[in-house]
């Protein structure tokens, strides 16, 4: 009878050890567009809390960057995240962009990332901007590692403002940028956000 009861423990705790460690180390994250780990949609920004933090980063008045804001709220409602960053670029019909920055979310630690992407068209020159990127439907951060195609025009003279999108399954990225320098045109291309600097932007 011992050997018996000895046998079915050890078999209960063999069966019962996988369940046990996929739980202690956790289900993988969801896939873009549905709740983050924790169960619930991510928080949203709302149009004061972006309106300030966007006005506190170019170094400007609210009223410089509320019509800009106020489009891109009526557009695609509150984000749920947001990037405070920096970026270079220059083009000869072939450009190349790279840039990195801080990716903030409610509830969660701020996460340094980068990206880098190639354009090609009708494009001539060269900046350095500031960048404040609107995330839209991000769910949880690691989300953000992907290419996000996007279609821009742009026309940077000294204290130049331009935004366009990128989009890649739900996720929408709304990056304004203020820039230094000239460059005039338009081009299309991806920006590939990543955890490190990839020198090769492709």
């Amino acid at each position: 009878m011992d050997r018996r009861l000895l046998i079915a423990s050890g078999f209960a705790a063999a069966v019962s050890a996988p369940a046990l460690a996929q739980d202690e180390g956790g289900q993988p994250p969801p896939p873009p567009g549905e709740t983050g780990p924790t169960g619930r949609p991510a928080e949203t920004y709302s149009h004061h809390e972006i309106l300030d933090s966007a006005s506190d980063f170019f170094g400007v008045t609210a009223e410089s960057v509320g019509t800009v804001v106020e489009r891109l709220f009526k557009d695609n409602g509150e984000p749920t995240a947001y990037i405070a960053g920096t970026e270079g670029s220059g083009a000869f019909f072939f450009g190349l962009r790279y840039g990195q920055g801080l990716l903030y979310m409610k509830d969660r630690p701020r996460m340094k990332v980068f990206w880098q992407g190639p354009t090609g068209g009708f494009d001539f020159g060269g900046n350095a901007a500031r960048v404040f990127t609107l995330c839209y439907n991000l769910q949880y951060p690691d989300a953000i590692f992907r290419r996000y195609p996007g279609v821009e025009g742009s026309a940077y003279f000294v204290g130049g403002l331009g935004v366009n999108y990128q989009r890649a399954e739900d996720i929408t990225l709304a990056p304004m940028r203020a820039g230094v320098g000239l460059r005039l045109g338009a081009n299309v291309g991806y920006l590939s956000y990543s955890r490190e600097r990839h020198v090769v932007p492709l």
